[in-house]
C-alpha cells in the first residue's frame, strides 16, 4: 500500500498548498503536455478507465476511438488544453460542453447493467487514473515525483474534477488517503472488460493510418506490426499487478524490461532543448489532409512523398498481404469518386467500428461537427436533433430485420440514394450552425471552422462564400450518393 503525508486540504481547488495558480501554464500538469512520457501514461490511463464497467460499456457503446482514433486523440487534447488553461470563461465554457457531451451517453452493458457517463464516482475514477498514472511515469522512468509535487498534481487533478462537477467530493480529500482508494477501485472494481480488450489486443494492431501516411499503406502496416504488440506489451506491463492478474492478462518475457526501457527512453527527451518537442504541433501535422492549405503542408507533401517510395519499395521487397490500398479518383474529376456501399459503410456512417449503425454512430457525427464548429445551447441541440431525426428516417428505411440497427448488407441493399427529407434537414440545420454571423452564406473564416481549411478550388463559389444550395447539394451528394470529396472526407471519413 502506498502511502502520503496529510498536507493541506485539496477541497481549496484554488491553489494548491504552495499557492501557485492549479491551472494555465505555472501549472504542473501543463508541463506534461510535451512530454513524450505523456503519450504512454495516457494509454495506461485509458485502459484502466475502460477497465471500469460503466466506462467500458460507454466507451463500446458510443466512442469513436476504433474506428477514428486520430480524430478522438486531436478532440481530446483541444479539451484537455482548455480545461488546465489559464482563462476561466474558457474552462467553464469547455466544462459545460464536456457535461452536454456526457449527457448524451447512458444505456446498459452486455449483461443488463446500467451506466450513465454523468455518474460523478465514474467520472472521479477518470481522473484517478490520469493521476495516478503521471505518479507512474515518472517513477518507472527513473524521476519518482517528490511528496510535495504529488500533493500539487493531486490539487491540480481535484481542481480539474471540481470544474467538471462543481465538487470533487467524489475523490479522497488528501493524497494519504487517495492510495488506499485507488488499490480497492483497482482490486475489486475493474474487470476485463471488452473496451479494455479492445484497446490492448486490437486497437494498437488495427490503428487506421493517420492522413500523413495517407498513401502508403504498406509502410505503415510495416509499422504498425511491429509497434503494435510492442505498445501492448508495455502497456500490459505497466497495469497494477492485481488487476493483471483478475483480468488474467498475459504477460510476454522481459515485457518488465520493456516497458521500464520505453519510458526510461522517452525521459531522456528532458535533455532535448526547450520547445523542441510540441505536442499540439506534432498531433496537427499528423492530421494535415493532402488538400490542406496550412503552411506546412508542403514539407509534410514532401513526406508523404518519400513515404509513398518506401511503401512501393516494401512491397517489391516483400507484399504484405491484407493492405488496403486507396480507391483511385475518376479520370474526369480527380477530386471526387464513387465509394461502393461497403466503403461508405465503414468509412463513414460506422463512427464507433462496432459493424453496424446504429444511433451512437449518428451522435458520433453530431458530436465532432459540434466540436469543430465550438457550438453552444440551443445550435448544438439543433444539430443532435437533427442527426436524431435521420436516424429514425433510416432506421424506418433500412431496418428490415428490427433489431433496432442497421447492417452493412442491409445498406448495401438499399435504393443507391438515401437523401429523403430529414437527411436534407441535417444538412440545413448545419449550414445554419456553420453560418455564424447568419448572413446567409458561408465565408471563408466560417468555412475554416468547419472543414478547417480554406476554399477548394472544387468549390464553386463567385465572391468568396458558399451559399445554402451549393451546400446542402455537396453534403447530400458525399453523404447519400456516397462521393469522396476533398472538404468532407477529412470531416467525417478520415481516421
Amino acid at each position: 500500500m502506498r502511502t502520503g503525508t496529510t498536507g493541506a486540504n485539496p477541497r481549496d481547488t484554488t491553489r494548491p498548498a504552495d499557492g501557485t495558480p492549479v491551472f494555465g501554464p505555472d501549472s504542473q500538469f501543463h508541463a506534461f503536455f510535451d512530454d513524450p512520457r505523456w503519450a504512454l501514461a495516457v494509454i495506461r490511463a485509458t485502459v484502466l478507465e475502460a477497465a471500469h464497467p460503466q466506462i467500458g460499456a460507454a466507451l463500446i457503446d458510443n466512442s469513436t476511438f476504433v474506428a477514428h482514433p486520430w480524430r478522438r486523440l486531436r478532440n481530446t487534447f483541444l479539451s484537455m488544453r482548455r480545461m488546465f488553461g489559464a482563462d476561466p470563461a474558457v474552462r467553464e465554457r469547455e466544462a459545460a460542453r464536456l457535461n452536454r457531451l456526457h449527457a448524451r451517453m447512458s444505456g446498459s452493458d452486455s449483461r443488463g447493467r446500467a451506466y450513465d457517463a454523468m455518474d460523478r464516482a465514474t467520472r472521479a475514477w477518470v481522473v484517478a487514473t490520469l493521476f495516478e498514472s503521471a505518479v507512474t511515469m515518472c517513477r518507472l522512468s527513473g524521476q519518482p515525483l517528490d511528496q510535495d509535487t504529488m500533493e500539487r498534481i493531486y490539487a491540480e487533478y481535484l481542481a480539474f474534477l471540481a470544474a467538471l462537477d462543481g465538487d470533487a467530493e467524489e475523490l479522497p480529500a488528501t493524497l494519504h488517503d487517495f492510495w488506499p482508494y485507488f488499490d480497492r477501485v483497482v482490486e475489486h472494481e475493474l474487470e476485463n472488460t471488452e473496451a479494455a480488450r479492445v484497446i490492448l489486443y486490437r486497437l494498437f494492431d488495427h490503428l487506421p493510418a493517420p492522413a500523413l501516411f495517407d498513401g502508403a499503406p504498406t509502410l505503415w502496416a510495416a509499422g504498425r506490426a511491429v509497434a503494435g504488440p510492442v505498445l501492448g506489451a508495455i502497456t500490459v506491463a505497466s497495469l497494477p499487478e492485481p488487476y493483471r492478474r483478475r483480468a488474467g492478462l498475459p504477460e510476454m518475457p522481459g515485457a518488465q524490461t520493456l516497458m521500464r526501457g520505453a519510458y526510461l527512453a522517452a525521459g531522456l527527451a528532458r535533455f532535448l532543448p526547450e520547445g523542441w518537442l510540441n505536442a499540439e504541433s506534432v498531433i496537427e501535422v499528423l492530421s494535415l489532409s493532402p488538400a490542406s492549405d496550412d503552411p506546412r503542408s508542403r514539407t509534410v507533401a514532401a513526406l508523404r512523398g518519400r513515404m509513398k517510395r518506401a511503401s512501393a519499395l516494401l512491397r517489391l521487397i516483400g507484399p504484405l498481404g491484407g493492405v488496403p490500398h486507396p480507391a483511385p479518383a475518376s479520370a474526369a474529376d480527380p477530386g471526387e469518386g464513387r465509394r461502393s456501399a461497403g466503403e461508405f459503410f465503414h468509412q463513414v456512417l460506422d463512427q464507433t467500428g462496432d459493424g453496424h449503425l446504429d444511433w451512437p454512430d449518428l451522435a458520433a457525427m453530431a458530436r465532432e461537427l459540434s466540436t469543430r464548429l465550438d457550438l453552444d445551447e440551443p445550435e448544438e441541440t439543433r444539430l443532435y436533433d437533427a442527426f436524431a431525426a435521420w436516424w429514425r428516417e433510416l432506421r424506418t428505411a433500412l431496418d428490415t430485420d428490427g433489431d433496432g440497427r442497421v447492417s452493412a448488407d442491409e445498406y448495401a441493399a438499399a435504393a443507391p440514394s438515401l437523401a429523403g427529407p430529414a437527411l436534407i434537414r441535417v444538412a440545413d440545420v448545419l449550414f445554419d450552425v456553420t453560418d455564424k454571423d447568419g448572413s446567409g452564406t458561408i465565408d471563408a473564416e466560417e468555412h475554416r471552422a468547419l472543414f478547417r481549411t480554406a476554399f477548394h478550388r472544387d468549390l464553386t463559389t463567385t465572391d468568396g462564400t458558399y451559399g445554402r444550395s451549393a451546400f446542402v447539394s455537396d453534403f447530400l451528394s458525399f453523404m447519400s450518393a456516397r462521393r469522396t470529396s476533398t472538404p468532407y472526407d477529412p470531416l467525417l471519413a478520415e481516421a
